[in-house]
């Protein structure tokens, strides 16, 4: 009886054994767009600051002490206002030698003057000879060249006495200050920068694989930081041919109109460029592409699985390849794992919503 038992338990255990285990479902998730054509050819914004269209960076024509400063930044200065003083005392010095050197020229020149005109009415008497009347005639104009010579080198003395004083040649606001009273300066140090009212700029950088795309841009808006929802048409005045050495972008300069009345020096400022094609087109990032047998295809998303849909490229534009046929908008395509699918395959995306390519360059 108990053998009996025993066979029967193992019959139980050796069925059970061979029972079928149950194949589970293979889905594999993936991350996918949703098609969608767009006519926007360029859309990219770009943070720069508000700047003055002329920023002088003003310096002494000579070299001294400075003994006063007479402005300090965010002083707003009208043209001819002084802003800085040098101590004049050495250039005066020069300026009244070069007076005295004159004088005494001048006097010289009189002096030939008077001679040369008894020497003429001696000459008309027949008392001395034409050689000796054509010495003091050369004499005479020897002297008159000193004068002239001596008059010279008075003016450029008092120019020089002048420029003791520097004084700003625009209205506008001074931007910074680099010397201080004490400061021994040279000549054309600079030691103060007067931003020119009027005509504003906003100056941002550009990567370099954007610069000739945007040169060819027409519209270009322009919004503050401090007021997002008004924008003002703006114009590209400058793009600079040599990539900033920091940054390594290109320096652009663009143009407000006066109307934007509410920029201010340094404020933070949001150019825009914009430009459209005259068709549609569908774009799909570089990972979106499957190739096979020198074949370029995408995997198209229907009903939880996925097919194998070829499609023809267009073109390249940045990251992003452009279809020209093959697909549709509305429809969904793998971006990530496209070597991982085989055709019919369930799939499942990463995301509830799903993303649309709408074609537009960044």
């Amino acid at each position: 009886m108990k053998n009996v038992l025993v066979a029967a338990s193992a019959l139980a255990l050796l069925g059970a054994c061979s029972k079928q285990v149950e194949k589970t479902e293979d889905i594999r998730p993936v991350r996918a767009i949703q098609l969608a054509a767009s006519d926007v050819d360029v859309n990219a914004e770009f943070s720069g600051d508000v700047r003055a269209r002329v920023e002088s960076q003003l310096g002494f024509r000579v070299g001294g002490k400075i003994v006063s400063r007479k402005v300090d930044v965010g002083t707003l200065v009208k043209k001819g206002q002084l802003l800085m003083q040098l101590d004049p005392q050495d250039l005066q010095l020069s300026q009244a030698q070069a007076l005295a050197s004159l004088r005494a020229a001048e006097t010289n020149r009189d002096l030939a003057k008077a001679e040369l005109q008894r020497y003429q009415e001696l000459r008309r008497q027949s008392f001395v000879s034409q050689a000796v009347l054509d010495a003091k005639e050369s004499t005479y104009k020897s002297a008159q060249a000193q004068v002239d010579a001596s008059q010279a080198a008075y003016r450029g003395q008092s120019n020089q006495a002048a420029y003791a004083a520097l004084l700003s040649d625009v209205d506008g606001v001074v931007t910074a200050v680099n010397a201080e009273i004490g400061q021994v300066v040279a000549a054309g140090t600079p030691v103060v920068k007067v931003a020119k009212s009027g005509e504003k700029e906003i100056v941002i950088g550009i990567p370099e694989d954007k610069v000739d795309t945007l040169r060819r841009v027409a519209d270009v808006q322009v919004r503050l930081w401090a007021d997002p929802k008004h924008s003002v048409p703006g114009k590209i005045r400058e793009m600079s041919p040599v990539a900033d050495p920091s940054t390594r972008t290109y320096t652009a300069k663009v143009s407000i109109p006066d109307s934007l009345s509410e920029a201010k020096l340094g404020m933070t400022a949001v150019v825009q460029f914009a430009s459209k094609r005259p068709t549609p087109q569908i774009k799909v990032p570089l990972t979106a592409l499957f190739y096979e047998k020198k074949a370029s295809s995408v995997w198209i998303v229907e009903q939880g699985a996925v097919k194998l849909v070829p499609v023809t490229i267009g073109g390249v534009d940045g990251n992003d390849i452009v279809l020209a046929a093959g697909v549709k908008p509305g429809q969904t395509v793998v971006t990530a794992g496209v070597n991982l699918l085989k055709p019919g395959q369930k799939v499942t995306i990463l995301g509830n919503d799903l993303p649309q390519t709408a074609g537009v360059a960044k």
